[in-house]
């Protein structure tokens, strides 16, 4: 949420000084990173929940919503979307029951694998998921508060995190697209 004044002291400058005071020294460049990541975190989904709000859509929603917008079918099993989206399969189940009920997609059971379930993207689901993609481009992802470049070095830096923590490998080499 956007103060109506800055605060005359970064909170988070304060904070590191207090742990170099408090003898905490091997802490306090960690501590400041993570507390200035969480930060930016709330400032960003901020700004995505007032782009979402108008679609009655939270982000998890619209991430389901979007990952099977951009599937060939527009269906994914529910296995697939939680590899993807990187999340407890009991999180992608309960947001996916609230997608169904209010009909934005359809839940199936896979006709290969009878244990398993597909999500499948209606036409409401996906005129809205359209929409809502254009909100948050026009309204966040195009400004999202640092230069091009300073966007680049946090993606590079952030990846190489994830990476570290198991996120993901390098890719195989593609070929090249026809």
């Amino acid at each position: 949420m956007a103060r109506p004044h800055p605060l005359p002291v970064d909170p988070l400058a304060e904070a590191k000084r207090q742990w170099l005071m408090h003898g905490w020294d091997h802490a306090a460049d960690g501590m400041s990173l993570v507390t200035s990541v969480m930060r930016a975190q709330q400032l960003l989904l901020a700004r995505v929940d007032a782009a979402l709000r108008p679609f009655a859509l939270s982000f998890a929603r619209y991430e389901v919503l979007r990952l099977l917008a951009f599937s060939r079918t527009g269906t994914l099993p529910l296995s697939s979307v939680v590899a993807r989206l990187q999340v407890h399969a009991t999180s992608v189940s309960s947001t996916a029951d609230r997608l169904v009920r209010d009909g934005l997609i359809a839940r199936h059971r896979d006709p290969h694998d009878g244990r398993a379930a597909l999500l499948e993207l209606t036409e409401v689901g996906r005129e809205l998921v359209e929409r809502a993609t254009t909100s948050l481009n026009d309204e966040v992802f195009a400004a999202p508060g640092i230069s091009a470049e300073d966007s680049a070095d946090l993606v590079a830096i952030v990846a190489r995190m994830r990476k570290a923590a198991g996120d993901f490998a390098d890719p195989r080499p593609q070929p090249d697209p026809l």
